[in-house]
């Protein structure tokens, strides 16, 4: 019987200044219109809930929220590509979800592509709901894509 290998633990932090340049390079090669350094950088500016995932120094992940008013909606999660398929994006779902309870939000709101088969399916398993739709919401590579909006109770 061979022996199961472990992989190092996950970490949760919040994201800092200094984050934003491997954060930005995971953004780069992870969608075709990513975000820019200074939507990070705004979103830290403001006090978004902005937290990184890591395993031994290197970043997994990261998630950005905005909470207010007893809702939170969820704006960026993302996770390294050659770090896809190990639990990581839903373990920072399940994360954010936690800060956003904490600070008494009762719904959590996300957009999300249509094409985006991967994230729809994670969204879905954990609960959340389509609510409906923004026409044209992002942009493609012919034109502007629709995006689902999705809800769950928190």
């Amino acid at each position: 019987m061979s022996a199961i290998l472990k992989q190092p633990a996950l970490h949760f932090r919040p994201m800092q200044a200094a984050d934003l340049e491997e954060i930005i390079a995971i953004e780069r090669r992870s969608y075709p219109y990513p975000w820019t350094r200074l939507i990070f950088s705004d979103c830290l500016r403001v006090g978004y809930c902005c937290w990184v995932c890591e395993r031994q120094g290197v970043i997994e992940g990261y998630g950005v929220t905005s909470i207010a008013a007893g809702e939170s909606h969820l704006l960026n999660l993302c996770v390294r590509p050659e770090s896809l398929q190990q639990g990581i994006g839903r373990k920072l779902l399940l994360h954010l979800i936690s800060l956003a309870r904490r600070q008494n939000a009762e719904m959590m709101f996300l957009e999300v592509r249509p094409t985006n088969h991967a994230a729809r399916a994670l969204y879905e398993s954990m609960g959340f709901n389509e609510l409906g739709s923004r026409r044209e919401y992002y942009p493609a590579a012919h034109g502007r894509e629709d995006a689902l909006i999705l809800a769950r109770v928190l």
